[in-house]
Protein backbone atom coordinates (compact mmCIF):
# COMPACT_ATOMS: atom_id res chain seq x y z
CA UNK A 1 0.00 0.00 0.00
CA UNK A 2 1.55 3.91 -1.40
CA UNK A 3 2.59 5.70 1.62
CA UNK A 4 0.52 9.21 1.76
CA UNK A 5 2.24 12.53 2.21
CA UNK A 6 2.61 12.33 5.96
CA UNK A 7 4.42 9.05 5.68
CA UNK A 8 1.14 6.72 6.66
CA UNK A 9 -0.03 4.26 4.82
CA UNK A 10 -3.18 5.75 2.26
CA UNK A 11 -6.56 4.49 2.15
CA UNK A 12 -8.28 4.16 -1.23
CA UNK A 13 -9.57 6.89 -3.13
CA UNK A 14 -12.91 7.27 -3.69
CA UNK A 15 -13.59 9.03 -6.59
CA UNK A 16 -16.78 9.46 -8.71
CA UNK A 17 -19.10 12.89 -9.93
CA UNK A 18 -21.67 14.39 -9.73
CA UNK A 19 -24.04 12.43 -12.27
CA UNK A 20 -27.28 13.35 -14.14
CA UNK A 21 -30.61 12.23 -12.73
CA UNK A 22 -32.35 12.44 -15.89
CA UNK A 23 -35.15 9.76 -16.07
CA UNK A 24 -34.92 9.64 -12.01
CA UNK A 25 -32.43 9.80 -9.19
CA UNK A 26 -31.84 6.01 -9.69
CA UNK A 27 -30.34 6.24 -13.29
CA UNK A 28 -27.57 9.03 -11.63
CA UNK A 29 -26.79 5.49 -10.05
CA UNK A 30 -26.36 3.59 -12.91
CA UNK A 31 -24.44 6.21 -15.00
CA UNK A 32 -22.00 6.36 -12.07
CA UNK A 33 -21.75 2.60 -11.97
CA UNK A 34 -21.05 2.51 -15.62
CA UNK A 35 -18.50 4.86 -15.72
CA UNK A 36 -16.73 2.62 -12.79
CA UNK A 37 -16.80 5.30 -9.98
CA UNK A 38 -16.82 4.68 -6.46
CA UNK A 39 -18.90 7.80 -5.50
CA UNK A 40 -21.68 9.56 -6.13
CA UNK A 41 -23.44 13.06 -6.02
CA UNK A 42 -27.02 13.75 -6.96
CA UNK A 43 -29.93 16.04 -6.33
CA UNK A 44 -33.30 14.49 -5.20
CA UNK A 45 -35.25 17.75 -5.66
CA UNK A 46 -35.17 20.51 -8.16
CA UNK A 47 -32.42 22.55 -6.86
CA UNK A 48 -33.52 25.88 -7.46
CA UNK A 49 -36.32 25.62 -5.42
CA UNK A 50 -36.12 25.23 -1.47
CA UNK A 51 -37.45 21.58 -1.89
CA UNK A 52 -39.53 22.58 1.43
CA UNK A 53 -42.50 21.06 1.04
CA UNK A 54 -41.28 17.88 -1.43
CA UNK A 55 -41.33 14.34 0.02
CA UNK A 56 -40.25 11.53 -1.82
CA UNK A 57 -42.24 8.57 -2.48
CA UNK A 58 -41.82 5.36 -1.87
CA UNK A 59 -41.00 3.84 -5.04
CA UNK A 60 -38.63 6.32 -5.92
CA UNK A 61 -36.63 4.98 -3.01
CA UNK A 62 -36.78 1.74 -3.52
CA UNK A 63 -35.50 2.48 -7.39
CA UNK A 64 -32.78 3.84 -5.91
CA UNK A 65 -31.94 1.21 -3.10
CA UNK A 66 -32.21 -1.59 -5.63
CA UNK A 67 -29.94 0.36 -7.92
CA UNK A 68 -27.33 1.28 -5.40
CA UNK A 69 -27.35 -2.48 -4.18
CA UNK A 70 -26.89 -3.53 -7.72
CA UNK A 71 -23.52 -1.58 -7.87
CA UNK A 72 -20.30 -1.49 -6.38
CA UNK A 73 -20.50 1.81 -4.90
CA UNK A 74 -21.04 1.95 -0.79
CA UNK A 75 -24.27 3.86 0.38
CA UNK A 76 -21.50 5.80 3.07
CA UNK A 77 -20.08 7.55 -0.47
CA UNK A 78 -23.68 8.90 -1.70
CA UNK A 79 -23.42 12.43 -1.58
CA UNK A 80 -26.76 14.60 -2.01
CA UNK A 81 -26.26 17.79 -2.72
CA UNK A 82 -29.03 20.65 -1.23
CA UNK A 83 -31.13 23.20 -3.25
CA UNK A 84 -28.83 26.20 -4.00
CA UNK A 85 -31.46 28.93 -3.25
CA UNK A 86 -31.17 27.58 0.46
CA UNK A 87 -29.47 30.23 2.78
CA UNK A 88 -29.62 29.56 6.13
CA UNK A 89 -27.18 32.40 6.87
CA UNK A 90 -29.80 35.34 6.28
CA UNK A 91 -31.05 37.66 8.86
CA UNK A 92 -34.48 37.64 7.04
CA UNK A 93 -36.51 35.81 8.79
CA UNK A 94 -39.53 34.67 6.48
CA UNK A 95 -35.70 33.71 4.17
CA UNK A 96 -34.41 32.06 6.59
CA UNK A 97 -37.43 29.55 7.94
CA UNK A 98 -38.07 28.37 4.45
CA UNK A 99 -34.47 27.73 3.84
CA UNK A 100 -34.57 25.70 7.54
CA UNK A 101 -37.10 23.75 6.61
CA UNK A 102 -35.86 23.07 2.97
CA UNK A 103 -32.91 22.22 4.85
CA UNK A 104 -34.62 19.63 7.11
CA UNK A 105 -36.71 18.07 4.22
CA UNK A 106 -33.65 17.42 2.16
CA UNK A 107 -32.24 15.75 5.17
CA UNK A 108 -35.39 13.69 5.00
CA UNK A 109 -35.28 12.52 1.57
CA UNK A 110 -31.45 11.67 1.95
CA UNK A 111 -32.04 9.48 5.14
CA UNK A 112 -34.58 7.76 3.45
CA UNK A 113 -32.52 7.21 0.77
CA UNK A 114 -30.18 5.90 3.25
CA UNK A 115 -27.04 7.84 2.03
CA UNK A 116 -24.16 9.05 3.74
CA UNK A 117 -24.38 12.83 3.61
CA UNK A 118 -26.14 16.03 2.37
CA UNK A 119 -23.63 18.92 1.75
CA UNK A 120 -24.98 22.23 1.35
CA UNK A 121 -23.72 26.25 0.80
CA UNK A 122 -24.00 27.88 3.86
CA UNK A 123 -25.77 31.00 2.29
CA UNK A 124 -24.88 34.90 2.63
CA UNK A 125 -24.89 37.00 5.91
CA UNK A 126 -27.72 39.54 4.77
CA UNK A 127 -28.09 41.48 7.73
CA UNK A 128 -24.70 42.19 8.73
CA UNK A 129 -22.78 40.24 11.70
CA UNK A 130 -20.74 37.45 10.33
CA UNK A 131 -20.90 36.10 14.13
CA UNK A 132 -24.48 36.04 14.36
CA UNK A 133 -24.97 34.63 10.59
CA UNK A 134 -23.00 31.57 11.22
CA UNK A 135 -25.22 31.15 14.74
CA UNK A 136 -28.58 30.91 12.11
CA UNK A 137 -26.70 28.21 10.00
CA UNK A 138 -25.88 26.12 13.40
CA UNK A 139 -29.48 27.29 14.37
CA UNK A 140 -30.92 25.48 11.17
CA UNK A 141 -29.20 22.52 10.89
CA UNK A 142 -29.96 21.79 14.33
CA UNK A 143 -33.21 22.01 13.87
CA UNK A 144 -33.38 19.60 10.78
CA UNK A 145 -30.97 17.17 12.79
CA UNK A 146 -33.21 16.79 15.45
CA UNK A 147 -35.84 16.91 13.58
CA UNK A 148 -34.78 13.75 11.39
CA UNK A 149 -33.30 11.12 13.44
CA UNK A 150 -30.92 8.85 11.31
CA UNK A 151 -26.99 8.39 10.02
CA UNK A 152 -26.97 10.60 7.27
CA UNK A 153 -24.67 13.65 7.97
CA UNK A 154 -25.04 17.37 6.93
CA UNK A 155 -21.85 18.67 5.88
CA UNK A 156 -20.95 22.22 5.37
CA UNK A 157 -19.42 23.16 1.74
CA UNK A 158 -16.64 26.15 2.06
CA UNK A 159 -17.92 28.77 -0.13
CA UNK A 160 -16.47 31.23 -3.06
CA UNK A 161 -16.35 34.38 -1.29
CA UNK A 162 -18.70 36.44 -3.22
CA UNK A 163 -19.98 39.21 -1.45
CA UNK A 164 -21.63 38.53 2.16
CA UNK A 165 -21.67 34.81 1.43
CA UNK A 166 -20.71 32.92 5.22
CA UNK A 167 -18.14 29.71 5.26
CA UNK A 168 -15.11 31.18 3.16
CA UNK A 169 -12.73 31.14 5.76
CA UNK A 170 -11.61 28.26 8.25
CA UNK A 171 -12.82 30.48 11.03
CA UNK A 172 -16.21 31.03 9.33
CA UNK A 173 -16.86 27.14 8.95
CA UNK A 174 -15.42 25.93 12.22
CA UNK A 175 -17.70 29.00 14.18
CA UNK A 176 -20.74 26.91 12.24
CA UNK A 177 -19.53 23.31 13.20
CA UNK A 178 -18.97 24.74 17.09
CA UNK A 179 -22.47 25.77 17.74
CA UNK A 180 -23.29 22.74 16.96
CA UNK A 181 -24.78 20.88 20.37
CA UNK A 182 -22.32 18.40 21.47
CA UNK A 183 -25.49 15.41 21.36
CA UNK A 184 -25.53 16.29 17.29
CA UNK A 185 -21.64 17.06 16.70
CA UNK A 186 -20.96 13.20 15.23
CA UNK A 187 -23.69 13.55 12.33
CA UNK A 188 -22.09 17.12 11.07
CA UNK A 189 -18.64 18.02 9.38
CA UNK A 190 -17.75 20.17 6.33
CA UNK A 191 -16.02 19.25 3.13
CA UNK A 192 -14.02 21.50 0.48
CA UNK A 193 -14.72 23.20 -3.03
CA UNK A 194 -11.25 23.56 -4.76
CA UNK A 195 -12.47 25.55 -6.96
CA UNK A 196 -14.22 27.80 -4.04
CA UNK A 197 -11.21 27.59 -2.32
CA UNK A 198 -9.01 28.94 -4.97
CA UNK A 199 -11.59 31.57 -5.79
CA UNK A 200 -11.55 32.54 -2.29
CA UNK A 201 -8.00 33.75 -2.08
CA UNK A 202 -6.47 30.86 -1.00
CA UNK A 203 -3.38 29.28 -1.99
CA UNK A 204 -3.90 25.84 -3.04
CA UNK A 205 -2.03 26.33 -6.63
CA UNK A 206 1.52 27.29 -5.68
CA UNK A 207 2.89 24.94 -4.40
CA UNK A 208 2.21 21.65 -2.26
CA UNK A 209 3.60 23.00 0.54
CA UNK A 210 1.26 25.84 0.17
CA UNK A 211 -1.88 23.89 -0.44
CA UNK A 212 -1.15 21.64 2.90
CA UNK A 213 -1.10 24.29 4.81
CA UNK A 214 -4.76 25.91 3.34
CA UNK A 215 -5.84 22.07 4.34
CA UNK A 216 -4.06 22.72 7.78
CA UNK A 217 -6.45 25.26 8.18
CA UNK A 218 -9.47 24.39 7.90
CA UNK A 219 -8.47 20.81 10.18
CA UNK A 220 -7.48 22.98 13.07
CA UNK A 221 -10.42 25.44 13.02
CA UNK A 222 -13.13 22.90 12.42
CA UNK A 223 -11.60 19.99 14.73
CA UNK A 224 -11.22 17.50 12.20
CA UNK A 225 -10.39 16.68 8.91
CA UNK A 226 -13.00 17.60 5.70
CA UNK A 227 -15.41 14.65 5.30
CA UNK A 228 -15.48 15.26 1.07
CA UNK A 229 -13.87 17.04 -1.49
CA UNK A 230 -15.41 18.19 -4.71
CA UNK A 231 -12.27 18.45 -7.67
CA UNK A 232 -13.02 21.21 -9.85
CA UNK A 233 -10.69 23.72 -11.70
CA UNK A 234 -11.53 27.38 -11.94
CA UNK A 235 -12.21 29.50 -14.87
CA UNK A 236 -11.96 32.26 -11.97
CA UNK A 237 -8.56 33.61 -10.72
CA UNK A 238 -7.60 33.18 -7.61
CA UNK A 239 -9.35 35.74 -4.52
CA UNK A 240 -12.29 36.43 -7.67
CA UNK A 241 -14.74 34.73 -5.87
CA UNK A 242 -16.03 33.27 -9.09
CA UNK A 243 -17.45 30.18 -8.63
CA UNK A 244 -17.30 29.09 -12.35
CA UNK A 245 -16.20 25.43 -12.54
CA UNK A 246 -13.76 24.32 -15.43
CA UNK A 247 -12.32 20.84 -16.57
CA UNK A 248 -9.19 19.76 -14.27
CA UNK A 249 -6.56 21.20 -16.31
CA UNK A 250 -7.99 24.03 -18.30
CA UNK A 251 -8.43 26.49 -15.60
CA UNK A 252 -6.70 28.87 -13.50
CA UNK A 253 -5.51 25.96 -10.89
CA UNK A 254 -4.05 23.79 -13.46
CA UNK A 255 -3.29 19.75 -13.19
CA UNK A 256 -0.67 19.60 -10.72
CA UNK A 257 -2.57 20.83 -7.81
CA UNK A 258 -4.98 18.12 -8.26
CA UNK A 259 -2.01 15.69 -8.07
CA UNK A 260 -1.01 17.37 -4.65
CA UNK A 261 -4.16 16.95 -3.11
CA UNK A 262 -4.28 13.18 -4.09
CA UNK A 263 -1.27 12.65 -1.96
CA UNK A 264 -2.71 14.31 0.68
CA UNK A 265 -3.63 12.03 3.76
CA UNK A 266 -6.84 14.05 3.69
CA UNK A 267 -8.11 12.76 0.09
CA UNK A 268 -8.03 9.50 1.30
CA UNK A 269 -11.05 7.36 2.21
CA UNK A 270 -13.28 10.50 1.85
CA UNK A 271 -16.27 10.83 -1.56
CA UNK A 272 -13.93 12.99 -3.79
CA UNK A 273 -16.33 14.26 -6.37
CA UNK A 274 -16.29 15.73 -9.72
CA UNK A 275 -18.14 18.99 -10.48
CA UNK A 276 -16.89 19.79 -13.65
CA UNK A 277 -18.50 20.78 -16.77
CA UNK A 278 -20.84 17.66 -18.48
CA UNK A 279 -20.36 17.73 -22.99
CA UNK A 280 -23.64 16.41 -22.87
CA UNK A 281 -25.87 19.63 -21.24
CA UNK A 282 -29.17 17.82 -22.11
CA UNK A 283 -28.45 14.06 -20.79
CA UNK A 284 -31.30 11.45 -22.36
CA UNK A 285 -33.21 9.87 -20.00
CA UNK A 286 -32.89 6.71 -22.35
CA UNK A 287 -29.17 7.16 -22.31
CA UNK A 288 -27.70 5.75 -19.01
CA UNK A 289 -23.89 6.12 -20.09
CA UNK A 290 -21.32 8.58 -17.92
CA UNK A 291 -20.94 11.59 -19.36
CA UNK A 292 -17.64 11.53 -21.45
CA UNK A 293 -16.37 14.97 -19.44
CA UNK A 294 -16.48 13.01 -16.57
CA UNK A 295 -15.04 9.81 -17.76
CA UNK A 296 -12.25 11.73 -18.81
CA UNK A 297 -11.26 13.67 -15.20
CA UNK A 298 -11.78 10.12 -13.70
CA UNK A 299 -9.18 8.30 -15.79
CA UNK A 300 -6.94 11.35 -15.32
CA UNK A 301 -7.06 11.28 -11.27
CA UNK A 302 -6.64 7.39 -11.75
CA UNK A 303 -3.11 7.92 -13.76
CA UNK A 304 -2.39 10.77 -11.39
CA UNK A 305 -2.83 7.86 -8.67
CA UNK A 306 -1.42 5.82 -10.02
CA UNK A 307 1.88 7.86 -10.27
CA UNK A 308 2.20 8.02 -7.22
CA UNK A 309 1.80 4.26 -6.13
Amino acid sequence: MPNGADGAPARRLILGAHASDAGGIHTAVLRAAAGSMDALQLFTAIPTYYGDKSSIRAERVERFRTALASTSIEPANVVVHAAYVINTATADEQKWSRSAAGLAKELERSTALGVGAVCFHPGAALGGDPDAATARVARAMTLALEKVPGSTRLLVENTAGAGLTVGRTPHEVGAILADIPSQLRSRVGYGLDTCHLFVAGHDIAASAEAQRAVLDAFESACGEPPSFFHLNDSEGAQGSNRDRHALLGKGKIGTEPFRWLLADRRAAGVPLILETPHREEAESEDNLAPDPNDVEMLQLLRSMALSQA
